[in-house]
């Protein structure tokens, strides 16, 4: 007995000592991966950027506006670092290809919004290729609009977790039909999926679920929203406080949405703060373009112009960049910026370095750490105008810290006589006296600097069609929609235009199977029509249907022109989309 009471004390002492062992190694397990973390974060600061669409300069309580309050962003521009004075281009796609490469849109591919001009070149070298490359987890979440379809989607240039819509925003043709900010359908990792509840707050869930996955290791968090762009949409809570104030339906709805961003942005700002983040994060407040003014109530902050102009209300973004752990704030800077800037500040803020990189712009980490006193001038360009090609002197504007020439008549037409016009910032911050004829000296200066920038960014790689993908296995089927679709006069109607195509490269010989969705049941039977360069292709739709589906079609690789047409009696329709799936053939 006393040997079996002696064996059992030995037990226990054994199992006491494992446990404490156990107990041991957890703690230092779990005190190895707090300061692993902490040393990983400490090297390589996170990056979030919330980037707002259609969001004026004035769109801010903390610029004055008088009615829309905005704390959160307030509050958060108090500890930044601001620019005043930060150019973005008068439209979306363009802003957002030379944010995302630090280079000139029109060296990117992207000269518009629309038509297939808001695709980007796979080949660009992206932020976010090159933060996963240094081990960051990305994430994209709201608006892309650089191309939906292979290989220029988010996933294709270099984000990992992609939450998105299509196109250039929800309810647009390139959109399932009836799509709505409530309720959304949205790509969710390549998939269409249904979401309950408000886009902004679709976008901010997803965004706080990927930094609370990822806080052990580096990110880069890209919410990019499509508010408060049109079609002004949003819970009535957050509009009506501005409806029984007396302004406008639609002012009141944008600063609603203005005030959702606000709500949204200090969710995440929380977040940061309760998983330890926020020192080590670089978090960027910013807005992809100059608002849509539908009211003279709407805030300027005493700039002229609205979206789609090259003055400054329509270029100029609210910029706010807040990393506690590398830079002092609040500080307010004067010095011009742009869009093209924020690559080349980035990853010299994560000291990456690269001599790949041709960028346009370059970092502002000397400004903003106080390395760098005597900031050498510059000049940025700004152009937009529909089309491509990009004629000279159509909508541009030539940038200096005192001086701005500009010529804006002719942005969607160039039916309109050209007139140049030269302002004085220092002087005339509103661009209400043109000192054109008084200073030609300084407008011929200011040309010959924008010729030869023209000249420049036109010939890296000119202007031609990028082909969707077609037969891959990273997208299969691929969707056409009147987003991507070059020509035709109208976009996201029945109407028929016969120089309407999507440019494709098929990448295989295969077996196909071609639908056009229409964009209403036909009430007799219809002949449908489908052209891949020289290949043609015919079939029958039933009356009362609203789908053509042209099966097990033998298409040889190569690139070429997709056209689409239906034949209705007397008359000629266009599909809403054409979706291509290819069979892969089996393995023997």
């Amino acid at each position: 007995m006393e040997w079996d009471a002696q064996v059992v004390r030995l037990h226990g002492y054994l199992c006491l000592r494992y446990c404490f062992q156990n107990i041991q190694c957890w703690v230092v397990a779990l005190i190895m991966s707090f300061l692993s973390a902490t040393a990983a974060n400490a090297g390589s600061p996170n990056i979030l950027i919330l980037l707002t669409d259609d969001q004026g300069f004035g769109d801010l309580s903390y610029y004055g506006n008088p009615h829309l309050k905005t704390p959160a962003i307030d509050s958060f521009a108090r500890e930044s670092v601001e620019f005043k004075r930060f150019y973005v281009s008068p439209v979306c796609a363009p802003t957002r290809a030379s944010l995302l490469t630090g280079r000139d849109s029109y060296r990117t591919g992207v000269t518009d919004t629309w038509k297939g001009m808001a695709t980007m070149h796979q080949d660009e070298v992206t932020l976010a290729e090159v933060l996963r490359q240094e081990g960051y987890a990305t994430g994209l979440f709201g608006k892309w609009h650089l191309g939906d379809t292979y290989p220029y989607r988010p996933q294709d240039q270099g984000f990992d977790t992609v939450l998105m819509h299509r196109g250039g925003g929800i309810g647009q043709p390139s959109d399932p039909p009836g799509n709505s900010y409530f309720d959304p359908q949205l790509l969710w990792q390549g998939k269409m999926k249904s979401f309950s509840g408000y886009c902004m707050d679709i976008y901010t869930d997803k965004t706080i679920e990927f930094i609370t996955a990822h806080q052990n290791q580096p990110f880069f968090a890209f919410l990019a929203t499509n508010t408060p762009h049109t079609p002004l949409q949003v819970p009535d809570s957050y509009a009506e406080p501005y409806l029984e104030a007396g302004l406008p339906e639609e002012t009141s709805k944008i600063y609603g949405m203005v005030a959702n961003i606000d709500h949204n942005f200090a969710r995440i700002l929380a977040k940061l703060d309760e998983l330890g983040l926020a020192e080590n994060t670089i978090t960027i407040f910013m807005s992809d373009n100059g608002p849509k003014v539908f009211s003279d109530i709407r805030h300027m902050a005493g700039m002229n112009g609205e979206k789609t102009d090259v003055l400054e209300a329509g270029i100029r973004s609210p910029f706010f960049l807040r990393w506690p752990a590398g830079l002092k704030a609040p500080q307010v800077i004067e010095t011009i910026a742009a869009h093209i800037d924020l690559m080349p500040t980035l990853l010299d803020a994560c000291k990456i370095e690269g001599t790949d990189y041709a960028f346009d712009g370059q970092s502002l980490m000397p400004l903003m750490t106080g390395v760098s006193t005597a900031w050498p001038e510059r000049t940025i360009f700004i152009q937009w105008h529909r089309g491509k090609p990009p004629k000279p002197y159509r909508n541009f504007a030539a940038i200096e810290t005192r001086w701005k020439l500009l010529q804006r008549n002719d942005k969607f037409s160039e039916t309109k006589p050209q007139n140049f016009e030269l302002y004085d910032l220092e002087k005339d911050p509103g661009e209400t006296r043109n000192l054109a004829d008084t200073h030609p000296d300084i407008v011929e200066r200011l040309r010959s600097r924008y010729d030869q920038w023209l000249a420049d960014v036109s010939s890296t790689r000119g202007y031609a069609d990028l082909p969707s993908g077609i037969g891959s296995l990273q997208e299969n089927p691929v969707l056409l929609t009147h987003q991507d679709r070059l020509g035709g006069k109208k976009w996201g109607t029945d109407d028929f235009y016969p120089d309407a195509y999507w440019p494709v490269d098929l990448l295989q010989d295969g077996v196909y199977t071609v639908t056009f969705d229409l964009y209403k049941k036909v009430s007799e039977s219809a002949t449908a029509v489908f052209t891949l360069g020289n290949q043609t292709f015919q079939t029958r739709i039933p009356a009362g249907s609203q789908q053509a589906v042209f099966k097990d079609l033998t298409l040889r690789k190569g690139s070429g022109k997709v056209t689409a047409r239906i034949n209705v009696s007397e008359a000629l329709l266009g599909p809403r989309f054409v979706q291509i799936k290819w069979t892969p053939a089996k393995s023997k």
